[in-house]
């Protein structure tokens, strides 16, 4: 497992380091577009080691953030729906993942 979390790891640090080199400058309280935010979401998920990253997919239009997937218990999902309120430019959070039986 922790090789997935690596290997995810990766791919999200390239993707961020892919974005960072071709974003334009923004001010401060500009819009940020919904693909930084889902691609800040999953390198947050990927960091935090009590979310299980590979098992909770995130899309972003307009700022609204869904979540799906399986979590293990109702403190992972929670966890994974607090990341992404805290990520800059999400504006809602619909968190539907479940839990595993």
């Amino acid at each position: 497992m922790s090789a997935r979390r690596g290997v995810s790891a990766l791919v999200v640090a390239a993707a961020l380091f892919a974005a960072a080199g071709c974003a334009e400058t923004r001010s401060r309280g500009s819009h940020v577009d919904d693909e930084s935010i889902t691609t800040t979401v999953k390198a947050r998920l990927v960091e935090d080691k009590s979310v299980d990253a590979d098992a909770i997919q995130v899309e972003t239009a307009n700022g609204k953030v869904v979540l799906s997937g399986l979590a293990r218990t109702p403190l992972e999902k929670s966890t994974a729906e607090n990341i992404a309120m805290k990520v800059p430019g999400v504006k809602t959070v619909q968190n539907n993942v479940a839990l595993r039986p």
